[in-house]
């Protein structure tokens, strides 16, 4: 081996184990942010020189690997939803009923935001910034994911909707994945709230009863009995032994 490529390979290991040590500085950091979020009361001001003390770091050391104090938000913030986004996604799935598909991804939600009432606060904080928050990024990619599996269940239910009824599919879906954050917002806020069962049924009956109109609009009349798979393939081929 010549020595320039010798050189370049040690610069380049380094390179990776200094890449390797910020990353983890962050990690850390974003970890003490989240652990002291989780800790203090819904909407409490967690301060910079916490954060370090609590990561076993000095603040200047903090603000090396972040921008600034909105960097640092947006990475917390990033972290907290990413863990309501690991239980929510698998939510949205074919098994069960149209109704039953509903009120578990509505519950699944609602169920996170009352075991994590300080980290929900935090999540609907905007960092600022000209992409959008992490909350509206990660409403978009579940709203798109959920879009999905309608347009599919629309197709092969047999509906024949116009090229202008399947692009308004993405807004509908949308407004009402806004709509559930919306509700589950103000009823954290609330003292005098509903018990969770009572709003995860109210939010899920509203949602049901907005795609079923939608369907009845296209000439599709959804049973809310029948599991939606069995809708999507009612005669199954039955295999011979």
């Amino acid at each position: 081996m010549t020595a320039p490529k010798a050189a370049k390979r040690g610069a380049d290991g380094r390179r990776a184990r200094w890449d390797e040590h910020n990353e983890s500085r962050r990690r850390r950091i974003v970890d003490a942010a989240v652990a002291a979020i989780e800790a203090s009361e819904p909407g409490a001001d967690i301060h910079v020189q916490q954060i370090a003390a609590d990561a076993g770091l000095s603040r200047t050391v903090v603000y090396r690997h972040f921008e600034d104090r909105a960097d640092l938000d947006r990475a917390v913030q990033q972290r907290i939803l990413d863990s309501l986004w690991e239980e929510l996604l698998p939510a949205v799935s074919l098994d069960g009923t149209v109704p039953q598909i509903i009120r578990r991804v509505v519950g699944t939600y609602v169920d996170w935001a009352v075991a994590h009432p300080a980290l929900h606060r935090a999540a609907e904080h905007d960092p600022g910034g000209d992409e959008g928050s992490p909350l509206q990024l990660g409403m978009e990619r579940l709203a798109g994911q959920i879009a999905e599996v309608l347009g599919l269940g629309v197709v092969a239910i047999g509906a024949e909707p116009s090229e202008e009824e399947a692009a308004a599919l993405d807004p509908l879906v949308f407004g009402l994945v806004g709509a559930v954050f919306g509700a589950v917002r103000r009823w954290v806020h609330r003292s005098d709230r509903l018990s969770p069962s009572m709003l995860i049924g109210l939010t899920s009956r509203s949602i049901w009863y907005v795609l079923q109109g939608h369907a009845r609009t296209l000439g599709v009349e959804i049973d809310p009995d029948v599991p939606l798979q069995r809708l999507l393939d009612p005669d199954p081929v039955t295999s011979v032994p």
